[in-house]
């Protein structure tokens, strides 16, 4: 699991890559991210393709910000990204990956 982001001088926006290793899902035939950036809502959640053993998906988030989010397995179980810039409990009780966008 990763997170590579880049930064660009003449844009306000981040490009954040979010990464999850095949094994980290066995068997999984379905891998969503959902987080703040999208409200957490299943509806607008990004598919993750499945490409040379890792899933991913690309997002432009603003910069100076920070977001939470996880991994949505069939449908039915939530997973952390183990390599997250931070960690949070969120109001429900659960604790959720943050991505930060700071320069």
């Amino acid at each position: 699991m990763s997170l590579k982001k880049r930064f660009f001088k003449t844009k306000d926006t981040c490009k954040v890559t979010f990464l999850l290793p095949q094994e980290a899902v066995e068997g999984a035939k379905k891998v969503q991210l959902l987080g703040d950036f999208n409200n957490w809502d299943s509806g607008e959640a990004l598919s993750m393709k499945l490409k040379k053993g890792e899933y991913s998906a690309t997002l432009d988030l603003e910069v100076g910000k920070e977001y939470q989010f996880k991994y949505l397995i069939d449908n039915a179980s939530w997973e952390n990204d183990w390599a997250a810039d931070d960690y949070v409990v969120s109001s429900i009780g659960a604790e959720n990956s943050v991505v930060q966008t700071y320069k």
